[in-house]
């Protein structure tokens, strides 16, 4: 298969239409409809139910949505590593740390002077992401390595150490009946009806379904807070710089959240492996 055919594969699978595909990728739409029918015949299987109300995915077409993506992926972050080490080569060179951006502000500090202070070190390019994003620019190259997150965070095909381990805390308005007690269960944060928690975007962009308001960053979900319209749970070390009109309150039960410095497996970059090793001596 060819990158391109894939790339037409993607559009069409991620917007269910071929117009609306043809149109993103900026071709005309006979030749895309073409080009998906010959992927079909040479795989020998179908791949899309076509439809008067549509386009729809099948068992296989799902198959290779997914691992279209990653080869796609993969491809891009080929392109831009070797652009960098291409940088590098030429005595300009920097590695990329992705974070997402308000987390763990105290130890990407604490990274970064460690990482300073080491012989031979280099610029370091930090990208703030919003949630969830680090994993993908890991994934397609614009970053070299990551802060990640889990139980949040896709940490799957990645080399990873574990850096920091810390509970979680309930985000409420000052003065809500809840902020005096010393400490919270997590049932009893997600149940509150006049507080209900944030809805963030997936990757697609598109937001779950549920009552809470939606958000993108961590200005607009602190300030939802203030004015009693949301509720959140963050890890602890959020509630350092907490603006007025906010209270944090432990949660006893909710899971442990670990930040881990994450890295493509294949990496030999000698860059990369001082910054990890900065890191985990921390």
């Amino acid at each position: 298969m060819e990158t391109r055919e894939l790339r037409y594969f993607v559009a069409v699978a991620e917007e269910l239409h071929f117009g609306r595909a043809a149109q993103r990728l900026g071709i005309a739409q006979p030749p895309l409809s073409r080009a998906i029918a010959g992927l079909e015949r040479r795989l020998g299987t179908t791949l899309l139910e076509r439809g008067g109300r549509g386009v729809a995915l099948t068992g296989t077409g799902e198959v290779l949505l997914r691992e279209a993506r990653a080869a796609l992926d993969a491809v891009e972050a080929a392109e831009r590593r070797t652009r960098r080490a291409a940088l590098a080569a030429t005595g300009r060179p920097a590695v990329v740390l992705a974070a997402k951006a308000g987390a763990s502000d105290e130890l990407l500090a604490k990274l970064l002077d460690a990482y300073a202070a080491e012989p031979g070190a280099v610029d370091v390019d930090v990208v703030l992401c919003g949630p969830g994003e680090q994993a993908t620019v890991l994934r397609t190259g614009r970053a070299d390595v990551a802060l990640l997150h889990r139980p949040f965070d896709d940490t799957a095909g990645f080399d990873t150490e574990d850096l920091h381990s810390e509970g979680q805390i309930a985000v409420l308005p000052a003065g809500h009946p809840l902020t005096t007690r010393p400490h919270l269960r997590l049932a009893e944060v997600t149940a509150l009806p006049d507080l209900p928690l944030p809805r963030w975007p997936r990757p697609d962009g598109t937001f779950p379904d549920g009552p809470g308001p939606q958000v993108r960053d961590h200005t607009q979900l602190a300030q939802l807070i203030t004015l009693g319209r949301a509720c959140a749970v963050v890890p602890e070390s959020s509630s350092t710089g907490l603006r007025d009109g906010l209270t944090a309150v432990p949660i006893t039960d909710a899971p442990r959240v670990t930040t881990v410095i994450a890295w493509p497996p294949h990496s030999r970059s000698a860059v990369v492996a001082a910054l990890v090793r900065a890191a985990t001596a921390l």
